[in-house]
Order: C-alpha cells, then structure tokens, then sequence
C-alpha cells in the first residue's frame, strides 16, 4: 500500500471514528435520578425531578466518552411538600447557596461487554470529591440506556449540619441511582 492509499484509508478511518462519537439527546421523561438512604432504618427513595445529563458517547471507543450531571438540589422530592423544603435548608443541601450538584466525568472505560467504569468529580454544596462507578450501557432500539448507582457518604458533603449530623435518624450512607436513556 502506498503513502496516498493509506492517508486516504487512515482519513477515512478517522472519519468513520469521528462519526460515531456524538451528543446524545437524553430524553427526560424516560430518564431518572433518585437518592436512596435510610431515615430510622427506613429505606426512602426519592427523586430529583430536575436534571441535566449530557453524555457524549462513543460506543467503539469509550475512553474518548464524556458525561456530566447537573442536579438542582431544590428538585428533590420525598413526596411530602413541608420535607421538600426542609432538605432544600441551609442544614441541607442549602440550595439559596448552592443550587445544584454536579458530576463530571474525567474517565470513562470499558468494563466488559455494556460495562462501563465511570471516575470523575463529584460536587454537592461546594464539596468536591474524586469518585469512580459502574455504569452499565445497552441498546434499545435507537436507544442508549444508561443504568448506574453511586454510594456516598452525605456527612463527606455536609448534608446534614447541626443536629442532623446524627446518623441514627438519618444514615449516612446515601445511593444516588440514574437511569439515562439518550438517543
């Protein structure tokens, strides 16, 4: 093969690469995240209704993939409007200050086949941290859906202060859960 047959096959490789990496659309009726945790050994799952997901997904290559989360932090909700506005309180998530709760991704990388390992930073009221989660990818129809869970400690991210520093009415241990579709 010469020179100029494989710049034209390299070229169009990197076209054909190029071409499979793009912005997903997420479609936020079918998609979710939630907060799991325990209030007096009680599991609650709540959801946040508003969120931005962007994922930028290669499937061929998932290392050159990227996501980032925004969450507004008032949006939760545990069913009952007097505790929608409790958590959204400085003792909270204190969500005057911060409004929302970020993730963004820094490595995404293959796990196996539609097994994704996700390392990125997250940020909830002006705490940061370094984690890493399995994600799960599979096609359906036109479809990419996304399935993951993140545990956290809430303390590590001062949700919860004074009083609610106690675990014993609310654990410290909190699972955040998505589910994406995007297309």
């Amino acid at each position: 093969m010469n020179t100029t047959h494989r710049a034209v096959l390299v070229s169009l490789l990197g076209l054909s690469l190029a071409a499979s990496a793009a912005v997903l659309k997420t479609d936020a009726a079918k998609s979710s995240v939630s907060a799991t945790f325990k209030q007096m050994n009680v599991p609650i799952e709540s959801k946040f209704k508003k969120h931005n997901i962007v994922i930028d997904y290669n499937a061929a290559a998932p290392e050159t993939s990227k996501a980032t989360v925004e969450i507004e932090t008032a949006s939760m909700d545990l069913g009952d409007a007097d505790m929608n506005k409790e958590v959204a309180k400085k003792e909270w998530f204190n969500s005057a200050q911060f409004p929302k709760a970020t993730f963004t991704s820094t490595a995404i990388k293959s796990a196996g086949p539609g097994k994704l390992t996700v390392t990125g930073k997250l940020t909830i009221k002006g705490k940061a941290a370094d984690v890493s989660f399995p994600l799960t990818v599979k096609a359906d129809g036109k479809n990419q859906v996304f399935d993951g869970a993140l545990p956290i400690k809430r303390l590590a991210f001062n949700i919860g202060e004074g009083e609610w520093k106690d675990t014993g009415m609310v654990a410290d241990d909190v699972t955040i859960k998505f589910h994406v579709v995007a297309q």
